[in-house]
């Protein structure tokens, strides 16, 4: 086992946190939603679509890091 198999995004993320695009600095607030796939505001990091990627850069979501407070 590489200790990669379980690598991807976190269901244990907590609804209002922010997090951004580790490619291109983007950031994910759940309270403004995603204007562009036309994700509601509100909808926590966690509940996107699987296929949802970063409206900047195309980046998955796997690539979104939690921004420390």
């Amino acid at each position: 086992m590489s200790g990669f198999e379980n690598f991807g995004v976190r269901s244990d993320l907590a609804d209002d946190v922010l997090l951004e695009c580790g490619i291109c600095w983007t950031r994910y607030d759940p309270a403004e939603g995603d204007g562009v796939a036309q994700i509601a505001p509100g909808t926590p990091f966690a509940m996107l679509p699987d296929d949802w990627r970063c409206p900047n850069c195309d980046a998955p979501k796997a690539k979104f890091m939690v921004v420390e407070s």
